[in-house]
């Protein structure tokens, strides 16, 4: 009974925690659920009416997110729960607004195939970057697919891929830089201007000891270098509970998720991330990572903390006038940082937001964020045909989107 008790004290402290956060976001501007989708399909569709959803769509949640100069829209479906899906990177056609979310293998099924040459064919995508400036799409590859206990050789891989043409203009291998078995290649920024990317590896498949670090390529070269590795600053915090709805994620198998979202300031001289399993934002000036001689602690010694975000994290980006923007999968909304005032707040919530993912820019400034229950689809809690994957936009006002 006194258990039961503290439970439901438990309960109503976090619906009321919950209640008042989103009250205190109130005041700013308002989440539309801009898209939502039952689930995905690669079909095609017949005088307009909603294709057939693909048969195991409830194992290919909308992740990744970003659009082209254009306004079109790229998705990930990464292949962690199931590898059936027919492609792990596609393009989503925004005209539907309901029934399967549309998409299209991008650049084709055969590029997408996991019995591919493992080298050059998509096999698990999360994290991507289309570049609005040179015209191409930055394809982070985590090597690995559902049921594999490591990443084929060379699957570990960036490739650089044309937006019209579809052809790959740099494949740019990983294997290393990362581990086949242990890391988890999660999220990249890519400076366009510079040419140069940097990936986070969250190193979740080696929990509870994550290979964590920073990884940073240069197009040019083709070189990848390794840096900040098992970094605290990039580590699971210990004694941090991932907290989604008001109740842990995975109680008894904890989610220990490092370093996840990154995102480069407009100038592309500062990188910032955030930590899944922890409570900070941080950053590093961008010079001292393209310095191919910094030592260790030149590195750790430029990192510095932007204090608690207030939530656990996921995706995260920075708009033109430089203010970064993080998702609070605790309290189902954005918090925005403002460098000038070193302000962290949160702007806006919304309880019907299920796991808030990836941060992305209209080409006109406002956000949009996938919101597809990550959490419960992993923990195998969602039925099938009862999925559903949202596209949530923020208005920001005087946002308009800047090409790095």
């Amino acid at each position: 009974m006194l258990l039961r008790s503290f439970q439901t004290a438990a309960f109503a402290l976090a619906a009321l925690l919950a209640f008042s956060q989103t009250a205190s976001a109130a005041s700013g501007p308002r989440l539309e659920r801009w898209r939502s989708y039952a689930g995905v399909s690669w079909q095609p569709s017949s005088d307009n009416a909603d294709p057939a959803p693909f048969a195991g769509s409830v194992d290919a949640p909308i992740a990744g997110l970003h659009f082209d100069a254009n306004g079109t829209a790229y998705v990930s479906t990464p292949r962690l729960i199931s590898a059936g899906a027919p492609a792990t990177l596609s393009k989503l056609d925004t005209r539907a607004r309901t029934g399967p979310a549309r998409l299209t293998a991008f650049p084709s099924v055969q590029a997408n195939a996991i019995d591919g040459d493992p080298q050059q064919s998509l096999r698990n995508v999360l994290g991507f970057h289309v570049d609005r400036r040179n015209g191409w799409l930055w394809a982070l590859d985590m090597g690995f697919i559902a049921g594999e206990p490591e990443a084929p050789e060379g699957a570990q891989k960036v490739l650089v891929i044309d937006l019209a043409s579809g052809r790959t203009v740099k494949r740019i291998p990983l294997d290393g830089v990362a581990d086949r078995r242990g890391s988890f290649l999660n999220d990249i920024a890519v400076d366009e201007r510079r040419r140069v990317a940097y990936i986070s590896d969250s190193g979740m498949r080696s929990a509870p000891h994550n290979m964590v670090g920073l990884i940073v390529i240069d197009l040019a070269s083709g070189r990848a270098r390794r840096v900040l590795d098992k970094h605290p600053t990039l580590q699971v915090e210990p004694g941090v509970k991932v907290v989604s709805h008001g109740s842990e994620v995975w109680p008894g198998n904890p989610l220990l998720l490092g370093i996840n979202g990154i995102a480069l300031s407009p100038d592309g001289r500062t990188l910032y991330w955030t930590v899944t399993t922890g409570t900070h934002a941080h950053a590093i000036p961008t010079a001292v990572l393209r310095k191919t001689d910094a030592t260790e602690a030149q590195l750790a010694a430029s990192i510095r903390d932007l204090g608690a975000v207030g939530g656990n994290t996921d995706g995260i980006v920075v708009d033109a006038q430089g203010d970064l923007y993080i998702t609070d999968v605790t309290r189902n909304g954005i918090v925005r940082y403002s460098p000038r005032s070193k302000a962290m707040s949160l702007m806006a919530a919304d309880e019907r937001v299920r796991w808030p993912d990836t941060l992305s820019t209209l080409p006109g400034g406002d956000l949009v964020f996938t919101s597809s229950a990550l959490n419960e689809h992993f923990a195998g809690s969602v039925k099938g045909g009862e999925e559903r994957y949202d596209l949530w936009r923020l208005p920001v006002t005087g946002s308009k989107a800047k090409v790095r």
